[in-house]
């Protein structure tokens, strides 16, 4: 039995060797087209110098990251007197290091968006509720960790980008090649200014919580109660007054202007038609009879 599965066995052995020399040369193969076309990639000063800076952006990424949060707030306060409670308010804000970035102002109530610092924030919200009684309290936090260190490791890389080509004006050989290099430079700049913005304004909501505050004043209490028969009555009157008013601007347009209207009318028949006739007089002469 064991004479007869020995040449199967021979057989798998030496199918396996084969299979195992053919991975080795593929990896070996892979190895060096890889190592070959890196080399071709390599061979010009932007490629080199693109894959200089970007190890050095990378290399600059914290291992540990601290959390960057954008905190936002929105706080409804009833107080006794709106304008009263300004001074508390801007003297909170003084102690706090926190301004107003808008402030709208009411008959009843006042508006503010206020900027605090971050590590005054939970602190500013506090004291705040002090001012009166709260209506509404709503609190958020945004999480931009992974878009802050993006920007920042994006804004280094393009730095360093752009220190690497300025090295390489220098030494550019011919006018085809400074012009290419000051092209690169000049697309860098505007990468570089905008990245710097993105990164400012979202270091700056980081940096500064948004409270939107409201303080609105105490509501006014109107009581319904139905009209006295004195007060109908004078509305009464008061509406055939205004009627009479009408009739009598109705009646003097008659005369001031109706009458002078009706007078020059029978004047103008009386010329016309009347004893003088002169319609009367041309029409005869027209006919050929004499008066």
């Amino acid at each position: 039995m064991k004479r007869k599965t020995a040449p199967y066995i021979l057989i798998l052995c030496v199918i396996f060797l084969i299979c195992a020399c053919s991975m080795s040369g593929g990896q070996q193969a892979a190895a060096s087209y890889g190592r070959a076309a890196y080399g071709e990639a390599m061979e010009s000063p932007q490629a080199d110098a693109e894959y200089a800076a970007g190890d050095a952006g990378a290399a600059e990424i914290p291992t540990q990251q601290s959390r960057k949060l954008v905190y936002q707030a929105e706080l409804r306060i009833r107080v006794e007197n709106p304008e009263a409670a300004e001074k508390p308010l801007a003297d909170l804000m003084a102690k706090y290091e926190a301004w107003s970035s808008s402030t709208r102002i009411y008959e009843n109530s006042r508006d503010y968006t206020v900027r605090v610092p971050s590590k005054y924030y939970d602190a500013f919200l506090k004291e705040a509720a002090n001012l009166g009684r709260v209506l509404r309290r709503t609190e958020s936090a945004e999480d931009v960790t992974l878009r802050y260190y993006d920007l920042e490791g994006r804004l280094s890389t393009k730095q360093e980008l752009l220190k690497t080509y300025q090295g390489y004006l220098s030494k550019a050989k011919d006018i085809d090649e400074i012009m290419t290099v000051e092209k690169r430079i000049a697309e860098l700049q505007q990468e570089i200014d905008w990245t710097g913005t993105q990164l400012r304004n979202l270091s700056n909501l980081v940096d500064y919580a948004t409270v939107d505050l409201e303080l609105q004043g105490p509501v006014a209490v109107s009581s319904y109660s139905a009209p006295t028969m004195g007060e109908r009555l004078s509305e009464l009157f008061g509406s055939f007054g205004e009627i009479a008013q009408g009739a009598v601007v109705v009646l003097l347009g008659v005369i001031i202007y109706g009458v002078p209207a009706i007078l020059i009318v029978v004047l103008l028949f009386w010329i016309l038609f009347g004893r003088i006739g002169f319609i009367k007089k041309l029409w005869r002469l027209a006919s050929g009879k004499r008066s």
